[in-house]
């Protein structure tokens, strides 16, 4: 075994104290620290909750919650790289650790050299995933600032009377006499635009009529 390049603070969770004491030694002789260890699923969660580790290394068989239904209540929290350590190699169980966070499937009786190579590949793959969904997030970002851009040229085009590519470059400008984003001033012309829209509605709303009635008198 080779030590880490890099210390990380990694929270154990199994119910045999026998298995937390091998992670405590082997992890400590790669260069990580054990912040905590946890004997059931919630304590593995409120443990997560309370420590931020940067990897989450748990027991699938433990007092309610298992290990795959508390690390997936931990990753909603906060997205963290997530080992799943069993000592039945169940084709269900490995189904239901098919999800995003889970990194890592490890079968006891785990050898020591298994786990720097485990943790290695799991820290690469958690970063892949951050980096995807970075560009996704921007991806998604991207298309609805333009559907905003579209909104405010439409308004512009219909208010003004112009074509789509003056009231685009009527956004630029007056975007950069201001100092700010074109998509921040959309932004506000959508906004004025659902004011005046609102106002409108009241202005043009007139109170029914009611006819007053009165005993014995009748319409002429």
């Amino acid at each position: 075994m080779s030590r880490s390049d890099r210390s990380l603070r990694i929270v154990i969770a199994d119910d045999d104290a026998a298995m937390c004491q091998f992670y405590r030694d082997v992890l400590g002789s790669l260069g990580h620290q054990v912040v905590a260890a946890a004997t059931s699923g919630q304590q593995l969660i409120d443990l997560c909750r309370q420590l931020a580790p940067e990897l989450v290394i748990t027991d699938i068989r433990m007092p309610e919650p298992d290990g795959i239904t508390a690390a997936g209540e931990v990753c909603r929290e906060r997205p963290v790289p997530v080992l799943l350590v069993t000592a039945h190699d169940d084709p269900d169980l490995v189904a239901r650790a098919d999800a995003e966070y889970i990194l890592g499937y490890l079968v006891k009786p785990i050898k020591p050299s298994e786990l720097g190579p485990a943790i290695a590949l799991a820290l690469r793959r958690f970063e892949q995933f951050q980096n995807l969904h970075r560009e996704s997030d921007g991806l998604r970002q991207d298309l609805e600032e333009r559907k905003l851009i579209e909104r405010a040229k439409g308004i512009v085009m219909r208010r003004a009377q112009i074509d789509e590519s003056e009231a685009f470059q009527r956004l630029q400008s007056f975007a950069a006499e201001r100092n700010c984003k074109v998509t921040e001033l959309a932004q506000t012309v959508v906004i004025a635009e659902k004011a005046f829209a609102e106002n409108r509605k009241q202005a043009s709303y007139r109170p029914p009529i009611r006819r007053i009635t009165y005993p014995g008198v009748t319409d002429v």
